[in-house]
């Protein structure tokens, strides 16, 4: 989201006001980006309250303002981190995400089961590139910026990912036509 460069320069100089508005601004996004990686409501609040606590203390620090919405984004995403640690889980993905878009047949059901049970044996690394690439379309550079990692290992860790995914998914569509 593109903030108005001026709330954001007001909000580095200390203007709690403009941090304000600037935060109300990124409301939805916050609050969705937070539930598809914690899981439910409280979890997604308690990460959002702490990452405005942290991104007001540490706003002065914020050297491209034009990079606000990112500097946000990594911040809450390092909350969440905590809280899942804290919960000892693995980092989980929108699941009623994946199903709103494959729930309009009984087998895109079973391709959004089989497509959940991969990314579940992903490494958190490649399904946090998976996650923020395709349910939060961000671009290469944007999760590069969020996951603290060179533009070049986002893509090694995509391309790996959907390697994987691509594996599972045929193993898996394997043991189902058994099955069935």
């Amino acid at each position: 989201m593109k903030h108005d460069l001026q709330a954001v320069k007001r909000a580095i100089h200390g203007d709690a006001e403009a941090f304000e508005e600037l935060l109300f601004k990124e409301e939805k996004m916050l609050y969705y980006k937070a539930l598809s990686y914690v899981g439910n409501k409280e979890d997604a609040l308690d990460a959002i309250q702490e990452t405005a606590y942290n991104a007001f203390l540490a706003i002065g620090q914020l050297r491209n303002p034009e990079y606000f919405s990112t500097w946000l984004f990594r911040i809450l995403i390092r909350e969440c981190y905590r809280l899942l640690r804290e919960r000892d889980q693995m980092i989980p993905y929108e699941e009623s995400e994946l199903l709103k878009k494959l729930d309009q047949k009984q087998d895109e059901e079973i391709d959004s089961f089989h497509l959940s049970e991969a990314l579940t044996r992903l490494k958190s690394s490649y399904q946090t590139s998976i996650i923020l690439f395709y349910y939060h379309d961000l671009s290469i550079e944007d999760i590069s910026e969020v996951m603290e990692k060179p533009i070049g290992t986002v893509k090694t860790n995509l391309r790996r990912a959907r390697k994987k995914l691509k594996t599972e998914l045929e193993r898996s569509y394997q043991l189902h036509e058994k099955v069935t």
